[in-house]
């Protein structure tokens, strides 16, 4: 009898710290996520910079004036990094719902729903995708897509009730 008890216990055991270390991983990458959006909002280039890997690629997707499906590589994340640590007027508000994470040893991926604001001002909505990578410093980004649409946004109240 006391054989199965052992063997239940070491399985439950083993059982819990998986599911602890991906709660774990869930959370610190959540948290790098959320670091890139911090940075953005305060203007705080060296904070952004520090959630990328440095072989980083950027990519959206979006339909042009002419409602052709376009896909945009940014040339460089120094490009990025400079442009959200420019002085502006208005913050860059970028607010995310329904992320999703998944893991798999020392690779990840998030996607997530968002809306983009320049002050208060609604700029465009889409889909964030992240692919990321466990390094010696924690979880990096190393590749980030999105898309980017106008209009067909589906922002939850307690979303755009901040930006009223």
């Amino acid at each position: 009898m006391k054989k199965p008890a052992v063997f239940l216990f070491a399985l439950l055991s083993f059982c819990s710290m998986h599911v602890y270390a991906q709660s774990t991983n869930e959370q610190q990458i959540q948290q790098v996520i959320e670091n890139l959006f911090i940075g953005m909002k305060k203007g705080d280039s060296a904070l952004v910079r520090s959630v990328f890997h440095e072989t980083v690629t950027m990519a959206t997707a979006f339909k042009n004036r002419e409602q052709k499906s376009m896909l945009r590589r940014e040339s460089s994340i120094e490009d990025f990094v400079k442009s959200v640590g420019t002085p502006r007027a208005d913050a860059l508000n970028e607010e995310i719902w329904n992320l999703e994470i998944k893991v798999d040893g020392d690779l990840a991926q998030a996607w997530c729903d968002y809306a983009f604001y320049v002050g208060k001002k609604f700029s465009h909505c889409g889909v964030d995708a992240f692919q990321l990578f466990r390094t010696e410093k924690g979880w990096k980004i190393f590749h980030l897509a999105d898309t980017r649409r106008p209009t067909d946004c589906n922002i939850p109240d307690t979303v755009s009730a901040k930006y009223k």
